[in-house]
């Protein structure tokens, strides 16, 4: 089967845009995204676009993509709907390299879009509602509490559960359950944070471009505990795309430019216990992706993970391999994943910072490690990035995710 390249991304910034609808979002990251390939609407012989939230809060519920792109000129083309939670994009990212590896198309464009922000800040939160099964609701959320069980929420930061995603709970379990099992400290959390908006000062699509310490990380309003307003992602608008295309087609573009997909990954979790960390649904599926990329996290020089709060990129750093379980509280508070440590991890300032649009947000990823992989990330740029890896995660399913994506891009001659 053919090598699979990115050629073009595009991405809008990330932010709250109410003034704009989906249709220009869209519009402006594939347009984005073909120009930097340097190709055409008519160039494109398949698409796959992602997006969550059009159907809850618009009444769009059906075919989105084909809306949005035919206003743009995508005509007589295959085109699919994907929705998969917040690792929708890079199932979309997925969906068209496998097509490319299968001989089906040569040229393909993946593109992510969702606008999150309404007039009544809690139909946002409604978004969120249907991510985990919605017949298993009470009893997946007394799984979770039961996996922080002994590390006691502080009396003065008991908050009730409103205007806030569930997922901030969720995350807040997982977080305790890793302070008991590991020792991790609401502190380590914070350098994660503060880490994260640092980078986010230097990438001007962000939607947040403030430094913050890890004191005043500490000191913000309660979400959930033990996570702070800071090492939480906001909700978001925005849109991002990537054209692909077959390694047979390459001298057609610039190959100084040309990223390769050494491996995308898709995963569910499997039946295990809480604390059988080497069988998490990330852990397997990175594990697959390193052996069709034909190398391990030894060789990875940059990382975009799913920092939907500060406990989510530390527990994925420990996924893929880029520290030992448990080590990824120490491995931030001593610097190893900040700009100019060991393995930077989220350079673009991740979801808490650079923002969360949750149908864009994979395809987000791929954008700042293409260019990473390219040298043209400028002021955060992580120097003689070879090899880069994301990772995207969606929904809940029982005490993990429910889906999870794994992309492995070598620079432009590796």
């Amino acid at each position: 089967m053919t090598e699979v390249y990115v050629v073009g991304i595009g991405m809008t910034p990330f932010g709250r845009f109410l003034e704009k609808s989906v249709k220009q979002l869209t519009r402006e990251a594939v347009d984005e995204a073909l120009a930097d390939g340097g190709l055409g609407v008519g160039d494109v012989e398949a698409a796959w676009f992602s997006n969550t939230t059009q159907g809850v809060l618009e009444g769009q519920y059906l075919v989105p993509g084909e809306i949005a792109l035919r206003e743009m000129g995508f005509q007589g083309i295959p085109m699919a709907n994907v929705e998969n939670a917040c690792a929708s994009a890079s199932t979309a990212f997925n969906a068209a390299y496998t097509a490319i590896r299968a001989g089906t198309c040569g040229i393909a464009l993946a593109v992510g879009a969702d606008k999150m922000y309404h007039e009544d800040k809690a139909r946002s939160f409604e978004i969120f509602d249907g991510a985990i099964d919605v017949h298993d609701r009470a009893a997946t959320f007394e799984r979770l509490n039961a996996l922080g069980a002994g590390v006691e929420t502080p009396a003065d930061a008991v908050l009730p559960n409103s205007q806030r995603s569930p997922f901030m709970d969720v995350y807040a379990s997982w977080a305790k359950f890793h302070m008991k099992t590991f020792g991790t400290t609401q502190a380590q959390l914070a350098h994660v944070a503060a880490k994260n908006h640092f980078h986010s000062t230097l990438n001007p699509k962000s939607q947040y471009r403030n430094d913050i310490s890890v004191e005043e990380v500490m000191a913000a309003r309660i979400v959930s505990w033990p996570l702070t307003l800071p090492m939480c992602s906001p909700i978001s608008d925005g849109a991002a795309a990537a054209i692909l295309v077959s390694g047979d087609l390459l001298d057609r573009f610039e190959k100084a430019r040309a990223v390769r997909v050494a491996a995308s990954v898709m995963g569910t979790g499997v039946d295990r216990e809480p604390d059988d960390y080497r069988r998490h649904i990330t852990h397997l599926a990175a594990k697959r992706a390193y052996d069709m990329a034909g190398f391990g996290p030894d060789a990875i020089d940059v990382a975009e993970v799913h920092d939907a709060t500060a406990m989510g990129e530390l527990q994925q750093v420990e996924n893929l391999g880029l520290c030992e379980f448990g080590d990824g509280g120490r491995a931030a508070e001593a610097g190893e994943t900040r700009l100019g440590g060991r393995v930077p991890v989220n350079p673009s300032g991740g979801l808490e910072s650079k923002g969360h649009p949750i149908g864009a947000t994979g395809l987000g990823q791929i954008y700042e490690l293409v260019g990473q992989l390219r040298g043209e990330a400028g002021g955060r740029q992580v120097e003689g990035a070879r090899h880069a890896i994301a990772e995207n995660g969606g929904g809940v399913y029982r005490f993990e995710e429910a889906t999870c994506a794994i992309t492995v891009l070598a620079g432009p001659g590796n």
